[in-house]
């Protein structure tokens, strides 16, 4: 039997009902073809899955009943912040979506001396707030119900500068620092585009307490290396 698991916006109370958003109604009645009756789990981003019944579906409303919220436990014990260089195409949407599986608390969109974006501010928001639609399939689909965010496109020197954790790292094929043997409570991981980033930016990665990581004698790609590194970092300290 099928699991369905959305999105919703809105609050989730047991005994009460609620009437889905447009995206999700849509995507439950002409995609999953679901009927008055289905059972379907519904999560806000609180950490709790909640059994839900469908009770209506029509053009202009599909309606919920509420059941049993049950608390999800699958967040990762180990915080990561993700700074991620803009890359050409889908492989940014791919990254950030395999990210999200991985367990990723939290991305940050990146410009840097190879990345040439010259968006204007309403193309920013609505890119935007396509990624966060990708962080939430990628929930829906993996199981987590807690939602990372993903922070407008700052300038990478700005994120280097203020990234707080506990451990923080550059990602660079050319040379590598021992890792702590403690584990740290929370990573800060930055990753460059394609082409890499420049010797400078690394020194200022450096110079704002960010330690090289080496994956390796081989040139990932910009959408392989994000994924590899936090696989690495989540068997190393989290719970991959």
């Amino acid at each position: 039997m099928r699991t369905i698991r959305l999105h919703t916006q809105q609050p989730l109370v047991s005994g009460g009902s609620v009437s889905l958003e447009e995206g999700p109604a849509s995507h439950l009645s002409r995609v999953l073809r679901a009927n008055v009756g289905d059972k379907v789990t519904l999560f806000n981003g609180g950490g709790i899955d909640w059994a839900c019944t469908v009770t209506s579906i029509g053009k202009r409303e599909t309606l919920m009943a509420i059941g049993e919220g049950t608390a999800v436990t699958n967040e990762a014990p180990l915080v990561t912040h993700l700074g991620l260089c803009m890359s050409k195409g889908e492989r940014f949407d791919w990254a950030i979506q395999k990210a999200t599986e991985l367990g990723v608390s939290l991305i940050t969109p990146l410009t840097s001396e190879r990345v040439d974006v010259k968006w204007p501010t309403d193309r920013r928001e609505k890119k935007q707030r396509h990624w966060q639609q990708i962080i939430i399939s990628a929930c829906e689909q993996c199981g987590r119900a807690v939602v990372p965010t993903i922070e407008a496109l700052a300038p990478l020197t700005s994120w280097v500068a203020a990234a707080e954790a506990d451990c923080k790292l550059v990602l660079d094929h050319r040379r590598a620092s021992p890792l702590p043997d403690k584990a740290p409570s929370s990573v800060a991981l930055l990753v460059g585009p394609e082409g890499g980033l420049t010797d400078a930016e690394i020194g200022c990665a450096v110079q704002s307490g960010f330690q090289a990581l080496q994956l390796g004698p081989r040139v990932m790609r910009t959408e392989t290396a994000p994924i590899a590194a936090l696989a690495v970092i989540g068997s190393r300290w989290g719970d991959v």
